[in-house]
This record gives structure tokens, C-alpha cells and sequence, in this order.
């Protein structure tokens, strides 16, 4: 009997945990770090990271991404690949602050791209229904088909995964992104 009444316990505790469980809602990439495919909001336009790569400028496509130099040695160049999207009714200002944290807390900060850079990410103000990349753009049509933040990262640091891109709003609003590398 006491064996009976000890299960039954046990099994209502594991209910009530269950449930309380699903009342809590966390918000991807606020409460909890989003995923790397889902677009998500912050500010009225919605981010979207499509890939993140190590880049070999020594080879196509990358040698397109970037015409600067190679990383220095000891250190590796990644691309972060993202659309962001206006699907709000008024036009709004997108991310100029990007940074990407290791599970150590080192920060760093993307590389400056050149103006002329067909991929490179470029903050502005999208009106409605407006997108970066263009629809019809290099950046858009090729093969990552987002426009790209370049970082330089220590070889050893790509050791301290993982990675979360965070997006830093005007407001102060912070959006984060599990990078996967």
C-alpha cells in the first residue's frame, strides 16, 4: 500500500511539473538565444541568419564575399549571412550594431566592408515590404543569398562555442543568435 501511494505521488509531481512547464513561454532570441533559419523581430524589422561560414578567399564563391586581405595567421575570417526584412506597415530603421560573443564573454565586432561590397550588409531605412538584399540583387540571388557582416576571429577562440550573434537595437532592445559553426 505505502508503494502504491509513493508512485502516486511521484506521478502527480511529475504532472504538475509537466505542466508548469508549458506555461512558461520564452521568446527565441530575447529570453533564449534564436536559431540560425528564423526570422525574428526586433525594432519592427525582422532578422533573419541564414548561414554562418568560415570564408577561403582563395576559392568562388568567397573570393567574391570579400577582396581584402586574408586573415593574418592564427586567426580565421567568418562571414554571418542575414536578410532583414521590413513587414511592418511604416518604414523603419534597420541594426547598425552587431557583435559576436563566445561562451568565454570575449566580444568582438565585424570587420568594415567597402561601399562597393555587393555583399556586404549596409543598415538603412526600409520602407514596407522592403528587404536586405534587394530581391534581384548578387547578394540575394547567390548561393547564401543574405548580405554578410565579416568577423575576424583568433583561431583558438572558434574553440569557445557557442557563439550568439547579438543585434543591438536603438531602443536598447538586444536580439541574440546562436551561431552554428
Amino acid at each position: 500500500m505505502l508503494l502504491r501511494r509513493t508512485c502516486i505521488a511521484l506521478a502527480a509531481c511529475a504532472l504538475a511539473l509537466g505542466l508548469a512547464a508549458c506555461g512558461k513561454d520564452e521568446e527565441q532570441g530575447v529570453d533564449e538565444p534564436g536559431r540560425e533559419g528564423l526570422a525574428l523581430p526586433l525594432d519592427g524589422v525582422d532578422y533573419n541568419v541564414f548561414i554562418t561560414r568560415e570564408l577561403n578567399l582563395r576559392v568562388p564563391p568567397d573570393e567574391a564575399y570579400y577582396k581584402g586581405p586574408e586573415a593574418p595567421p592564427g586567426k580565421t575570417l567568418y562571414g554571418v549571412f542575414l536578410q532583414t526584412c521590413n513587414n511592418g506597415s511604416k518604414p523603419r530603421q534597420t541594426a547598425s550594431r552587431f557583435e559576436i560573443v563566445d561562451n568565454q564573454g570575449e566580444r568582438f565586432e565585424p570587420t568594415e566592408l567597402p561601399p562597393d561590397n555587393d555583399f556586404a550588409y549596409t543598415p538603412r531605412v526600409l520602407e514596407p515590404e522592403e528587404c536586405i538584399p534587394e530581391a534581384g540583387s548578387v547578394a540575394q540571388l547567390g548561393p547564401t543569398a543574405g548580405s554578410m557582416l565579416l568577423f575576424e576571429f583568433p583561431l583558438e577562440a572558434t574553440e569557445n562555442r557557442p557563439f550568439e550573434l547579438e543585434i543591438l537595437g536603438d531602443a536598447g532592445d538586444k536580439l541574440t543568435i546562436e551561431l552554428d559553426l
